[in-house]
């Protein structure tokens, strides 16, 4: 799976695989350093590891070595987390973390690599999902209309932002891995803080409501536009995991909550 790479580029394995619906991943060592062999299976992978090495390691891991679908890049071996500090009482330092490091990936920079998936694009599982299940995906999908009937200024977007895709590098800081590549407006960007099924505190009473303050003042967007953006990704992934015959409760309750708050 992996014998041509750590034989192309001299690594030294340094953990088990870890095997993804996407990707196929292995720690390893590079010329003394810890690194991270990915091997992609996806389209959306492929493009992903094109955007990696575009960031150049300004926001972003470092890539050290990248082919058509294969990308070497640095590993983080802190055992800092922001999922924890969010979870430990430090949920507005965590975020203010995310949003600044979002804001190294939007940085103006030349002209963005090819293969980036418009938002809008992205977005087509909603709308014929919310005509099937109606309730408050059709808010979700109204929510949607509204962004790209007047779209921002687009940006190269990473499209997966959450805890988990956010890590500590020590002295480089906190950096971004596994991007999807998409162009559009970058408040989409941050609507994944509130929409991370993983996080359990996302559909507490009123952390929504603090941390679209901490958000909207850190990352300077208007609160309403970012709470469209929070509504329409929110309805997404519940189609997504609809569309895979997965549990979208988590998901719709965050798009209750931001509907509440938007329409409040």
């Amino acid at each position: 799976m992996f014998t041509s790479f750590i034989d192309k580029w001299a690594l030294d394995p340094a953990g088990e695989p870890i095997l993804t619906r996407t990707s196929r991943l292995l720690p390893v060592r590079w010329r003394g350093l810890p690194a991270m062999l990915k091997v992609a299976d996806e389209p959306e992978e492929i493009s992903g590891g094109r955007l990696m090495k575009w960031w150049d390691g300004h926001g972003a891991a470092r890539v050290y070595a990248a082919t058509d679908n294969a990308i070497l890049i640095e590993r983080s071996d802190s055992r800092r987390s922001l999922f924890h500090m969010a979870m430990t009482g430090s949920d507005d330092a965590a975020t203010r973390i995310i949003c600044r490091t979002v804001a190294s990936l939007h940085a103006p920079r030349p002209s963005p690599p090819a293969g980036l998936a418009p938002l809008e694009r992205w977005f087509q599982a909603l709308a014929p999902t919310a005509r099937i299940h109606g309730g408050v995906l059709g808010t979700c999908a109204d929510a949607a209309r509204f962004l790209f009937s007047a779209p921002g200024a687009p940006v190269v977007l990473h499209g997966d932002i959450h805890h988990g895709n956010i890590l500590d590098f020590d002295d480089r800081g906190w950096l971004a891995i596994d991007p999807k590549g998409l162009l559009g407006e970058r408040g989409f960007d941050y609507a994944n803080l509130f929409c991370n099924p993983e996080l359990p505190l996302g559909t507490f009473p009123g952390r929504l409501h603090g941390q679209l303050a901490v958000v909207a003042h850190e990352a300077r967007l208007e609160p309403r536009r970012l709470l469209h953006w929070i509504v329409a990704y929110a309805g997404l992934s519940a189609a997504w995991f609809l569309g895979d015959g997965e549990n979208p409760e988590s998901t719709l309750t965050i798009a209750e909550i931001a509907a509440a708050e938007l329409h409040g």
